[in-house]
C-alpha cells in the first residue's frame, strides 16, 4: 500500500472586531481505492497505470489479492471503511481449460456489485474476460494496452460518480410513515 499524502491545510484569518482569529481549515483529497488481482499480474497492473492517469496516484491506495474471486470480499471490506468514495477492481479471467472461466467471471462481477450495494460506495470493475486469450507476446501486447485504457475508463467512471452522488441532496431527518 502507498504512503498517503498528508491532507492539504491552508489558514485563514477572520477578523472579530479587533481580534483576529486563525482558523485552520483542512481540505483531505478524495481517496479510491484499487484492487488488483495477482494472476496475470504483468497486464493487470496496467489497469492501475491508466487509473493514475487520471485520478493521482497520491490519491489512490492500492491492495493485491491472490485472484479475480478475492476481490468482492476485498471491495466490501475496504468500502465499507468509509475512508473511499470509490473501489475500483482489476483482474483478467481467461479460460485455464480447468474450469470454466465465465462462472468465475460472473461471480465476481456479481459479488462486485453486491459490495457496491451492500456498502452504499461506487464498486468499479476492471475485470475482463476475453473470449480467446493465448500466452502469446502478441496477444499479452493487445490485453497490456486494452488494460490502461479500461483503467483510464474506472477512474472517468469514478469521478463522474462521485461527483454526481455529491450532488445529489440527501434528505435531513426526513421521516416516512405508512398511515
Amino acid at each position: 500500500m502507498r504512503a498517503r499524502r498528508k491532507p492539504r491545510v491552508s489558514a485563514s484569518v477572520i477578523a472579530l472586531g479587533d481580534v483576529s482569529v486563525a482558523k485552520e481549515i483542512t481540505m483531505a483529497p478524495t481517496r479510491y481505492a484499487f484492487i488488483k488481482a495477482n494472476w496475470h499480474a504483468d497486464i493487470v497492473s496496467r489497469a492501475l497505470e491508466g487509473f493514475t492517469q487520471i485520478i493521482p496516484a497520491d490519491q489512490v491506495d492500492v491492495f493485491d489479492v491472490p485472484g479475480a474471486f478475492e476481490m468482492p470480499l476485498m471491495a466490501r471490506d475496504l468500502a465499507m471503511t468509509g475512508r473511499y468514495k470509490a473501489v475500483a477492481a482489476a483482474a483478467l479471467v481467461v479460460d485455464g481449460g480447468i474450469y470454466r472461466h465465465d462462472f468465475v467471471a460472473q461471480a465476481v462481477v456479481d459479488g462486485l456489485m453486491r459490495a457496491g450495494l451492500d456498502s452504499g460506495v461506487p464498486v468499479l470493475s476492471v475485470s475482463l474476460t476475453p473470449h480467446h486469450y493465448q500466452e502469446t507476446a502478441h496477444h499479452e501486447a493487445i490485453f497490456r494496452e486494452h488494460f490502461v485504457t479500461k483503467g483510464r475508463e474506472a477512474a472517468e467512471a469514478a469521478l463522474m460518480i462521485v461527483k454526481t452522488r455529491q450532488s445529489i441532496e440527501k434528505p435531513t431527518a426526513a421521516i416516512h410513515r405508512v398511515a
